[in-house]
């Protein structure tokens, strides 16, 4: 145990070590929320990788000459965000930075592969079924016409992350489950030569099922983000409709946003 102890000290330090930080005491901004940001941003830009950790409170208070009050406030609003975990005996320790998706026409596959995330996929559902009205209308097919439904867990860093159900027609791609675990939709379009131009999608937020929860690791109840989208190639023709969830804790869209003239 004690070897466990220095080797956990030490792992901790060569972390920190990696990261600058300028905790302005004069500043109005609380030391707390200065140290909780900057430790998020050292998180966000990989300066420290899941895994990393970060020591006990007494170890964090004495290298930043901070008070422990102030250290576990710091601490409990990133383990709140998800980005931190306390374990008992090794102090506390990185977990996964949140995913910050661009609000364009891409796939969380890719997104998540560009970010270094390492995204893996579980298929939960691959089925040929009736299409309901809605997939119907979205799809622009006769209701009760053969769609291929697909549903998938995708996960980072051995953590899920969002549940993704999708409507395809059916005969436009391979859509066989290896394929499906192994890469991203929209990288199937393009092996398939199918060019994707523009979708419409909508945003929105609820409360995790008792059934969700349990699939995406999170407590009933606890913020889902929600998501619709149709997209169309460069035909005008809808090839997919989207309606999927994702761990509010985990995961964020970012906008960019431009004044009219």
């Amino acid at each position: 145990m004690p070897k466990t102890g220095a080797r956990a000290r030490a792992v901790s330090a060569s972390a920190l070590d990696a990261v600058h930080f300028a905790l302005d005491r004069g500043s109005p901004v609380p030391l707390y929320y200065q140290l909780a940001q900057q430790l998020e941003a050292a998180i966000e830009h990989g300066e420290l990788a899941p895994g990393n950790l970060l020591g006990n409170e007494i170890d964090l208070s004495n290298r930043l000459g901070l008070s422990r009050p102030t250290v576990r406030q710091a601490i409990q609003s990133l383990v709140d965000k998800g980005l931190l975990v306390r374990r008992r005996g090794v102090g506390t320790q990185v977990v996964h930075s949140q995913v910050k998706r661009p609000l364009e026409l891409s796939s969380l596959y890719d997104d998540l592969a560009a970010a270094g995330q390492g995204p893996t996929t579980v298929v939960v559902r691959n089925e040929v079924l009736p299409a309901p009205a809605d997939v119907a209308a979205a799809l622009a097919v006769p209701e009760g016409s053969e769609v291929i439904h697909i549903e998938r867990l995708r996960a980072t860093h051995g953590q899920p992350v969002a549940r993704l159900s999708n409507y395809l027609p059916p005969n436009l791609l391979d859509l066989s489950t290896p394929h499906l675990e192994s890469t991203g939709l929209y990288t199937l379009f393009r092996t398939a030569g199918i060019t994707l131009h523009s979708a419409r999608q909508t945003i929105g937020a609820r409360a995790a099922t008792p059934e969700e929860a349990k699939l995406l690791e999170e407590t009933p109840g606890a913020a889902l983000l929600t998501m619709q989208r149709t997209a169309y190639d460069d035909t005008g023709r809808a090839v997919e409709y989207g309606t999927h969830i994702y761990r509010a804790s985990r995961y964020a869209f970012d906008f960019q946003l431009l004044v009219r003239t």
